[in-house]
């Protein structure tokens, strides 16, 4: 298929990536990791896929800003254009030789009333070499399979994906995740837990999950896979039904095919507004 400049400029750039984080996947063991908290690791692997994705973008639209998971924040507060960057979603995954990890780049842009929308985003699992990607109004796509989300209308055929808190996960998110899971539990087909929330969200844009949830993830993780999963034909939402698009630092999320987003929605906003 033909790319748009943007869709080149992101695919190549997270290819690019790719072809070092899969041979250092191979070596997984001799990666030197450091810590930076109980369950949450950086390696080697991560911080260069970083710096690669980071220079083919700018080499490629020198204007843009950014915000990354090791870095942070560049390029000022007053961008019309900024990627959303994950080097490496799913780093424990990678680490323990788990071959379900992914690359996710977003596109944010800043409309002239203020508001800012997602463009595009994709999500890239080298090791299955399936590369999910959208454009706004464009529809989403598998490689050059065009994506629609489940037709499933019940929940007791349902299959949902979620992040099961950890160790650095605040203990205020760990009951409303209780009680959803409680909820959910005897209604429905299955619960899984991968691991990779960009792949989750790519996931229910290809109909592998009809739904997903998931409290307190960082811009950089969903960015790209909500847009798939809009433009694929499902919501992409906060539990209070908003649609994300200016994400901030902490972002509740609630996805899900047009016939389960609002059973699974109503499930979370109860579990998080219950006193």
């Amino acid at each position: 298929m033909r790319l748009s400049p943007h869709m080149a400029v992101m695919q190549n750039a997270a290819q690019k990536a790719a072809r070092r984080l899969l041979r250092d996947f191979t070596e997984v063991e001799q990666l030197q990791v450091s810590i930076k908290g109980p369950g949450d690791f950086v390696s080697q692997a991560d911080m260069r896929a970083e710096t690669t994705i980071r220079e083919e973008l700018a080499r490629a639209r020198p204007g843009y800003a950014f915000l990354m998971e090791e870095t942070g924040a560049s390029g000022g507060d007053n961008w019309t254009w900024r990627w959303i960057v994950d080097p490496l979603d799913g780093t424990t995954n990678f680490l323990h030789g788990i071959p379900h990890w992914a690359i996710s780049i977003g596109l944010q842009r800043r409309l002239p009333d203020g508001s800012v929308e997602l463009a595009a985003g994709i999500v890239y699992n080298p090791a299955a070499n399936e590369m999910f990607w959208a454009e706004k109004g464009t529809g989403a796509f598998l490689n050059e399979r065009r994506l629609r989300v489940s037709g499933r209308r019940n929940m007791h055929e349902a299959l949902f994906a979620t992040g099961i808190p950890f160790a650095k996960v605040p203990s205020s998110q760990r009951l409303p995740f209780a009680r959803v899971l409680g909820a959910l539990m005897p209604q429905v087909a299955g619960i899984r837990r991968f691991g990779a929330a960009a792949l989750d969200l790519a996931w229910v844009a290809a109909g592998r999950y009809d739904g997903y949830w998931e409290f307190g993830i960082k811009p950089w993780d969903c960015a790209a896979g909500l847009l798939i999963v809009r433009e694929a034909g499902g919501y992409a939402t906060d539990p209070d039904g908003k649609e994300l698009q200016d994400l901030d630092d902490n972002v509740n999320v609630v996805a899900g095919n047009p016939q389960l987003h609002g059973p699974l929605r109503a499930i979370v906003h109860e579990a998080l507004n219950r006193p």
